[in-house]
């Protein structure tokens, strides 16, 4: 009997792909792959290529399903379940090492699929996710055979999704990374080459993949170029990957200078006073016994450390590349597999974006968390951003079951700090005040004057009137 496709929803942002699409049955991700892309499929498992990459952790390992699960099975050649990706995260919000490292991954799958005869046809950021702390390829399709002299397909995006992102980040400034949220394909190169300085002119590689490619990009935008103009040796494909390799590993960036970077080192607490912060995030979290804790305002993720070292799927968010960038360097070198620093500006988090603002989710559809932690933050958003204690506690509620937050009083010196240069136009912002407002929202399972300190630090749950 064919079954009903009530239960199969497809993924709004899988859709360019005539090779097959994504799609949810019963809280599982599947991915239908269609009758067109049988050959290309058909070799990347029996090639060895599939094996090998899964078990180096560089593809996302699968299983075959019965066929009879397919959302169009005229059309479909098999589907498959693709393990599931915790939290799918954007380039806009890596730091630069994430960035990089997710390019060097990518031409490392390049060269791996080119020693089986495939090659990848896509080069897109957003076909790598981070999964164990290392980035990892999640679109089983974007692989095809490898047709001798054919240029590499997915080149100029490569250059645009990666290379020059990376370039601006560590050449001109650290925060045109940003450029990606704007530029869904990519950064366009004749934009990269007028923010580089002319210095990455004289670096060949950079010369040759950012300007180069430009300027050849516009002289032949609109002109027919037949593919007999266009033939690459297998010497050369090789040589082509290796010379972007080496320009991607060259590139560097320094974190520092930046606003909280040295917040730790800067800070009214006391090594006791932070310890014991510690011991009461660790007993908030035992109570509130959470499956998965975003951090907001995390810096390098001190706190966060408490939730992903209990095993718990952990977000790390700041807006501060430099603090990102040491938490994700922490992350790799101590191989933390449940960790995951990313960039985000809470009075602009990520929104939805793309055709129909569906291919990208935002960072509201993303959600939500079980448990929240808001340490240190709450002063920041409602002196330094002017946003109201009731729109705090929406906001909140919107994104966690529970929330751990600490209430920073205006006595505090990190809050007299921020009212130093500007008038006080707080009269509301009250630890009174502060509870007033959240209790719409949630209810205060408990609190606790953090010693020597003139902090408390709240456990909160929402109300099951909050949607």
């Amino acid at each position: 009997m064919m079954r009903t496709l009530w239960n199969k929803i497809k993924e709004p942002g899988s859709f360019r792909d005539p090779a097959g699409f994504l799609f949810y049955r019963e809280g599982s991700i599947c991915r239908q792959i269609n009758q067109v892309y049988k050959e290309n499929y058909e070799h990347l498992m029996n090639s060895g290529l599939y094996a090998e990459l899964a078990k180096d952790g560089l593809l996302i390992p699968h299983e075959e399903t019965d066929i009879a699960d397919a959302v169009n099975s005229d059309k479909a050649h098999q589907v498959i379940r693709p393990e599931k990706i915790s939290f799918i995260s954007y380039p806009y919000e890596w730091c630069f090492s994430q960035l990089k490292d997710a390019a060097l991954a990518t031409l490392t799958i390049q060269k791996r699929a080119f020693a089986h005869g495939m090659s990848l046809k896509d080069a897109s950021a957003y076909n790598i996710q981070f999964r164990k702390g290392r980035p990892i390829l999640i679109d089983t399709l974007s692989f095809e055979r490898y047709q001798e002299g054919s240029p590499w397909a997915a080149y100029r995006q490569f250059c645009q999704h990666f290379l020059a992102p990376l370039v601006l980040m560590a050449f001109t400034d650290i925060r045109l990374g940003q450029l990606l949220r704007v530029h869904i394909d990519g950064i366009p190169l004749d934009l990269a080459s007028r923010l580089l300085p002319s210095k990455t002119r004289l670096r060949f590689a950079l010369l040759s993949h950012i300007h180069l490619h430009a300027k050849s990009q516009k002289y032949f935008a609109g002109k027919r170029v037949r593919t007999a103009e266009r033939k690459i040796s297998h010497a050369s494909m090789l040589g082509l990957i290796d010379n972007l390799e080496g320009a991607v590993r060259k590139l560097k960036w320094q974190p520092g200078g930046t606003e909280w970077d040295a917040y730790y080192e800067d800070t009214n607490y006391s090594a006791e006073s932070l310890d014991e912060k510690e011991n009461l995030v660790a007993n908030f979290l035992e109570q509130s016994d959470p499956k998965s804790v975003w951090d907001l305002g995390a810096n390098t993720g001190r706190f966060s450390r408490i939730a992903s070292e209990k095993g718990i799927p952990t977000l790390s968010f700041d807006i501060d590349p430099a603090c990102v960038e040491r938490n994700y360097l922490e992350v790799v070198g101590k191989k933390e597999s449940h960790l995951l620093p990313l960039l985000l500006d809470l009075t602009n988090p990520s929104p939805g974006m793309g055709w129909n603002h569906q291919e990208r989710s935002s960072l509201r559809d993303r959600g939500p968390a079980d448990t929240m932690l808001a340490l240190a933050l709450i002063h920041h958003l409602a002196i330094s951003n002017n946003v109201p204690l009731e729109r705090l506690a929406d906001f909140f509620a919107s994104l966690c079951c529970s929330l751990i937050i600490e209430f920073v009083p205006k006595e505090d010196s990190q809050v007299q700090r921020l009212l130093f240069s500007r008038e006080d136009v707080f009269p509301n912002y009250t630890q009174e005040a502060f509870e007033d407002a959240f209790k719409v929202c949630f209810t205060i399972r408990d609190r606790v004057k953090i010693p020597n300190t003139q902090r408390t630090l709240y456990l909160m749950k929402k109300n099951p009137s909050e949607k």
